[in-house]
C-alpha cells in the first residue's frame, strides 16, 4: 500500500490546535503532541473552573453581605432570617450590590429588618 501524505487536512488539524495554546509556556505551544495533551488538560480545567467560579462568586457576595451587615449592627444570619420574615425579596447578589455601591439603602433595609425582629 502507497504511503498518504497528510498534507493539507493534518496541517489544518494541526494549526488548529497550536493555534489555541497560542499562550502555553514552553513547547506546550511549539510541538503538536505536546500541545494536544495541553489543550485536552486546559479545557478540562475552563470547564471545572466555571463551575467553581459561580461557587466563588456566591462566597464573596455573602462575605460582602455579611461585613455590611455587621457594620449596620446585625449579623449575617440574622439580616437574612429578619429579611424572610419581613417578606423582603432580595438576592444576595442585589444585596451585595447595595451594600457595595449604595450603603445607605442598605442600612434602610437593615432598618426595617431590624424593626421586624424586635
Amino acid at each position: 500500500m502507497a504511503r498518504v501524505k497528510g498534507g493539507y487536512t493534518t496541517h489544518r488539524r494541526h494549526k488548529k490546535v497550536l493555534d489555541s495554546v497560542k499562550g502555553h509556556a514552553g513547547s506546550r505551544h511549539r510541538r503538536f503532541k505536546v500541545a494536544k495533551e495541553s489543550l485536552i488538560h486546559a479545557l478540562a480545567y475552563s470547564t471545572a473552573h466555571r463551575r467553581s467560579k459561580k461557587r466563588d462568586q456566591r462566597s464573596l457576595m455573602i462575605t460582602r453581605v455579611n461585613a455590611a451587615a455587621r457594620k449596620c449592627g446585625i449579623s449575617y444570619s440574622k439580616l437574612i432570617y429578619g429579611m424572610k420574615k419581613s417578606n423582603i425579596e432580595l438576592n444576595r447578589k442585589s444585596l451585595s450590590l447595595l451594600a457595595f455601591n449604595d450603603f445607605d439603602a442598605f442600612e434602610k433595609i437593615v432598618d426595617e429588618v431590624k424593626s421586624d425582629l424586635n
